[in-house]
């Protein structure tokens, strides 16, 4: 099993990989990249011992098309509906729920996740119920409780694919060489400290959370600012699901051509942060930051993006 303090792993019963013969209507906006050589990795220091943020290496990617947002509720409620797919959340009956976030029957709560007591499993959240039975999910919310499985099943029904590692960092470092953030060094840029660029925890996690930036949960996939190349919040709000498998070594071996990680593995790669990334224990809302968790895992703050040649 894998998962850490942002990502916990929730297990059931694996099944296999659902796929679908692509045609389905992905009506997300795209941001054309032109592909090309940068530097991948934690260049400012930042990195979290374990998570393989480094060497600092050359990789060169090819062009390719990428959803200038992640996946929402509404998209992927299409997908859905035309197949009748469901879930491994809802195969399963539970989820991993923020504690604060909760809206779910007392007998519907299954209690903490094991070593991260602010994760809690719910019954029937899912994501047309994101924290329990009692919520809705919002239309222009980025769609969560879905697996790597469950990505990858849209994926096949649109005729799309997830992201490799390489392609995930260059499209949300936004041709800033080297820089922490989407935007910059920065957390703030050139706001003041009052405004925010990013979806992530402010207060004292995990208890209070004074809502600096608006959002205790997930935020519609266009606030803030997009980068450069066109792309929102790639940094905050989700984490996103990558299509490598999960190596803190692999940096070490990496090709610098179109790297698409370990041949094999136990864990899909997770990158950009969520909502609950905080200082004082995940400072992973950075462009270099990793994290994984195992395929068939599902959480609320976890979802994804696509891409295409």
């Amino acid at each position: 099993m894998s998962g850490s303090c942002c990502t916990p792993a929730t297990p059931g019963q694996p099944r296999e990989p659902v796929r679908f013969t692509a045609g389905g209507r992905h009506g997300i906006e795209q941001a054309r990249l032109p592909g090309g050589e940068f530097r991948m990795g934690d260049a400012t220091g930042d990195g979290n011992p374990g998570d393989g943020e480094g060497p600092v290496h050359a990789v060169t990617v090819a062009p390719f098309s990428i959803d200038a947002t992640t996946v929402t509720v509404a998209d992927f409620a299409v997908f859905a509906e035309a197949t009748g797919y469901r879930t491994e959340a809802e195969e399963y009956g539970f989820s991993a729920v923020f504690h604060l976030a909760m809206r779910a029957h007392p007998d519907d709560v299954m209690g903490p996740v094991p070593g991260t007591p602010w994760w809690v499993g719910v019954r029937g959240a899912d994501w047309r119920h994101p924290a329990g039975r009692l919520s809705q999910a919002e239309p222009d919310h980025p769609v969560v409780h879905v697996s790597w499985n469950d990505a990858m099943a849209y994926c096949s029904w649109a005729g799309r694919r997830l992201p490799t590692e390489a392609e995930w960092e260059y499209a949300s470092r936004g041709g800033l060489d080297g820089a922490r953030y989407p935007w910059g060094d920065d957390l703030h840029g050139d706001l003041s400290g009052d405004e925010w660029r990013v979806n992530i925890w402010q207060g004292v996690f995990p208890t209070e959370n004074t809502l600096d930036d608006g959002y205790l949960t997930t935020a519609p996939v266009r606030t803030f600012a997009p980068n450069a190349y066109g792309l929102w919040q790639t940094v905050g709000n989700v984490w996103e699901w990558c299509a490598d498998w999960y190596a803190p070594d692999y940096y070490v071996y990496s090709p610098s051509d179109n790297p698409r990680g370990p041949l094999r593995g136990r864990a899909r790669v997770l990158r950009g942060g969520s909502f609950l990334c905080h200082d004082s224990y995940c400072n992973r809302y950075r462009n270099s930051a990793r994290s994984s968790n195992t395929p068939d895992s599902s959480m609320a703050n976890a979802g994804f993006r696509t891409v295409a040649l």
